[in-house]
């Protein structure tokens, strides 16, 4: 997912603090394009770019031993994948992109890992439409949860998203540790300051309505999560939702 609209944050503030990044794209040009569109001229800047390593395949494409070798030495994986928008995009192969991606990298770290001591951190990113399957979200009123199993049925990257979280869940290996990063409604915007929740604060009805989140800010909640380990201690094995912040510091509850 590292073209897409939050994947490319992700991977631009994670070169913009020094870090070597490995991107799985179908087109290096378009990631490159993508990221001048946030930052203009950064696909020029060998400050930046020189630290970029680019898989130029589709994920599924790729063989198993060929995953493993991108995964090989990570200290953090970062899923952003997610379906097109386009009706070719929702209703045609592959159906469980985002799932049948997570069990790759998870089997591509366990096999690459050799240090036990030194799990590799697994960041998903999810939606705050998907409950937390171990429990713990308020339950969703009768509307919510009638639109929700009608979403299940009849849109399949919402059911991709569930298994995947699903999954990931269910993750149990000395070498991974995982975070499931849910976003509340998302926008373009501005990377600023954003609050983390352990579960959904508003209606699916809200909209806009106490709280969105940009993009950029649910990137750097994630590169946060990489670069801190306080951070990240205090969310893995979670699934924080994510909010822009209204005015106050980075503020965990």
């Amino acid at each position: 997912g590292a073209t897409g609209a939050t994947g490319t944050h992700v991977v631009l503030q994670l070169l913009q603090q020094k870090q070597n990044v490995r991107a799985i794209v179908r087109s290096k040009e378009r990631l490159l394009k993508c990221l001048d569109e946030i930052e203009p001229n950064a696909s020029s800047n060998l400050h930046i770019v020189s630290r970029l390593d680019v898989t130029e395949a589709s994920l599924l494409d790729l063989s198993q031993n060929e995953l493993e070798k991108v995964a090989q030495g990570c200290d953090a994986v970062v899923s952003c994948l997610g379906h097109n928008m386009t009706f070719k995009g929702l209703f045609s192969p592959p159906l469980r992109l985002v799932t049948d991606a997570t069990k790759r990298l998870c089997q591509a770290i366990d096999a690459t890992n050799q240090e036990a001591d030194k799990p590799t951190k697994f960041i998903l990113m999810g939606s705050c439409g998907v409950a937390n399957p171990m429990g713990g979200d308020d339950e969703r009123h009768l509307s919510e949860r009638a639109i929700l199993t009608g979403l299940r049925y009849l849109i399949p990257p919402h059911k991709d998203n569930e298994l995947a979280a699903a999954y990931i869940s269910t993750v149990c290996s000395p070498k991974i540790e995982w975070t499931v990063v849910r976003p509340t409604n998302l926008i373009n915007g501005d990377s600023t300051k954003y609050e983390i929740f352990t579960k959904p604060q508003k209606s699916l009805f809200d909209g806009a309505k106490d709280g969105v989140a940009t993009r950029a800010n649910v990137a750097k909640c994630m590169v946060d999560m990489i670069m801190t380990d306080d951070l990240w201690d205090n969310w893995k094995f979670k699934m924080p939702v994510v909010h822009d912040d209204l005015g106050g510091d980075v503020i965990c509850m």
